[in-house]
């Protein structure tokens, strides 16, 4: 599995209300979407910081859902560009549900002395 995490600074008029409200207007676009397996919206707790964190089947997957209207839609909900970083995750832990989820296809990071 490929998780994406976009974050940025929200705007200085941004309120944890309004954040919400944001939010919830956006979820429903994300439901269906081909290889995502869940999105998680949040705010840091001082709420100066807006993330976007999200789990996909495959790295492929993600490349092709950020296309420059993606882009275009969040620059003009957010007034700028979050930073994107890319984790491989080879196992995710659904403690409610009481399971270990495995990537069947992993692709080990290598890391280089």
């Amino acid at each position: 599995m490929h998780c994406v995490v976009w974050t940025y600074p929200s705007p200085p008029s941004l309120t944890k209300e309004k954040a919400d409200s944001l939010f919830a207007q956006v979820a429903d676009m994300y439901i269906g979407v081909p290889g995502l397996v869940r999105k998680y919206f949040g705010y840091s707790e001082d709420g100066k910081s807006i993330v976007g964190v999200y789990l996909w089947s495959t790295k492929a997957h993600a490349d092709m859902f950020y296309s420059d209207e993606w882009k275009a839609g969040v620059m003009s909900r957010w007034g700028v560009m979050p930073a994107r970083t890319d984790w491989e995750i080879p196992q995710v832990v659904e403690s409610v549900d009481g399971r270990v989820v495995r990537d069947p296809s992993p692709n080990p990071v290598v890391a280089h002395a």
